[in-house]
């Protein structure tokens, strides 16, 4: 009896495996005995499927299971991808190896032939449509060519057959395949910097179908386009060639519409939230960047991750225009320059037009690097009325000491690191952290970098109060 049991669960474990898994086989003439990995996407992270090594001949075989389907890449050693539709269908594929793409056939899997045909035929069509729109505006704009009315209907005429011709390989595709749903996605993402570039009049139909996206969609987050999407649709909004109050609110609008979707899924708003809000504030967008951290603050109906939730709230309660905390500075002040003047004893006994409150600490790398640039920049700053006053998050006395003992501005440390109630009421998450205040503690910017404080100096101070020669 228990014989006959131990056979019946390893029927059971064979056929859930059959029903369960899928292959990817075939050859690769030139990686023979080579480890070859299949990796899927799961939103803006990537994980090992399954991997396997070829035999001396180069033959190889691989798995994935239902909870793979999407896209996914076969790696080897020369780190050279090449992407497959995991859609619950065998493939098969030969060529000679994963780089020499035009060596590559697909013998088996339908919906990996689909791909493979409109990946070769679709940059073709590209390349020739905007290379017609070019020839079209000469004949359009030029009055040498404008008379010549054959060429320019032959034109309108090319552009719409190939534009057809596109529209048409994505109609006849089985709507219940993955390809339908994925080829004009990937066709979005990627025409982004031709649109832009070539045909700008396409321009608001893109952003209509980036904010159409669902990013709750299981389709997207196991697309491998899930981050591309992101970055192409605020690219595109930043490069549409409208003035930079108007890209804000497009960016506003964009917003909008992808939290439509995502208040419905927690782990999916933080994971795009912290994404985009760190893109936007890299690309000092700060107007977008803070709406955004007030919308996902906003959405009661959903959890923020603590750290993320933290760090959003810097923008609720330090925005710009938002009165600083005051800062009481504790004994354990430097102050080079004010080695013949009273020590001040508080934020607002400084004197000075502006102030930059840096936080930062000897054990952050990227301290290392600003606060010494800071330092270099601070007689200009300081010659223009602006003061600096660096709060170190240090725990170690000594640490603090020997990091700060050569700035010539003031350095102060409660040797609480992020327990500091300058910290806390500063609501710093992350070092280095910059604000610079008016006299009246109203915070002006929030500087993300060095550059962008000395450039602001240069522009508002330099140029219009140059000093006397």
């Amino acid at each position: 009896m228990q014989i006959k049991t131990i056979v019946l669960i390893k029927v059971i474990l064979i056929t859930t495996l059959r029903v369960f898994s899928q292959n990817i086989s075939g050859n690769l003439s030139l990686l023979s005995n080579k480890t070859i990995r299949l990796e899927g996407f799961n939103g803006l992270n990537s994980y090992l499927i399954s991997s396997a090594s070829s035999d001396e001949k180069g033959n190889f075989k691989l798995t994935y299971a239902k909870s793979d389907y999407g896209v996914g890449y076969l790696i080897a050693e020369d780190k050279k991808p090449l992407f497959v539709i995991l859609s619950g269908e065998d493939i098969e594929i030969v060529g000679d190896a994963l780089s020499a793409v035009e060596t590559f056939h697909i013998v088996k899997g339908q919906e990996n032939l689909w791909f493979e045909q409109y990946a070769k035929e679709h940059p073709k069509r590209e390349q020739a449509l905007s290379a017609w729109i070019y020839l079209e505006q000469i004949y359009v704009a030029d009055s040498l060519f404008l008379i010549q009315k054959t060429p320019s209907k032959a034109i309108q005429l090319e552009k719409k057959r190939i534009r057809k011709e596109d529209d048409e390989f994505l109609a006849k595709l089985p709507m219940s395949s993955y390809v339908s749903w994925f080829l004009p996605k990937r066709k979005l993402v990627s025409s982004v910097s031709t649109v832009a570039q070539y045909r700008p009049k396409e321009i608001p139909s893109a952003i209509a179908a980036f904010r159409a996206l669902d990013y709750s969609d299981p389709r997207l987050y196991k697309s491998g386009l899930f981050k591309d999407a992101i970055e192409s649709h605020f690219w595109l909004l930043e490069n549409s060639g409208k003035s930079l109050d108007s890209v804000f609110i497009e960016m506003k609008l964009s917003i909008d519409a992808m939290m439509v979707h995502l208040i419905k899924d927690e782990k999916k708003l933080n994971e795009v939230t912290d994404y985009l809000f760190d893109l936007l504030e890299r690309q000092s967008l700060f107007q977008a960047s803070e709406y955004l951290a007030l919308k996902a603050l906003n959405e009661t109906s959903c959890t923020l991750n603590s750290d993320l939730a933290k760090q959003l709230e810097t923008y609720r309660a330090m925005k710009k225009g938002n009165t600083a905390p005051e800062i009481l500075f504790t004994s354990n002040i430097l102050a080079p320059n004010y080695a013949n003047k009273k020590l001040p004893e508080k934020l607002t006994d400084l004197k000075n037009k502006y102030t930059v409150v840096v936080f930062g600490a000897s054990w952050c790398p990227k301290c290392k690097e600003e606060l010494p640039e800071i330092a270099k920049q601070y007689q200009k700053w300081n010659a223009n009325s602006v003061e600096v006053v660096f709060v170190s998050l240090d725990e170690d006395r000594a640490a603090y000491q020997a990091f700060a003992k050569d700035f010539p501005f003031i350095s102060t440390c409660d040797f609480k690191k992020w327990e500091s109630k300058m910290a806390k009421d500063y609501y710093v998450f992350g070092t280095p952290t910059m604000f610079l205040i008016d006299q009246n503690r109203k915070i002006i910017l929030r500087p993300t970098s060095v550059k962008q404080m000395d450039a602001w100096v240069d522009w508002y101070l330099v140029q219009s109060n140059p000093l006397p020669k």
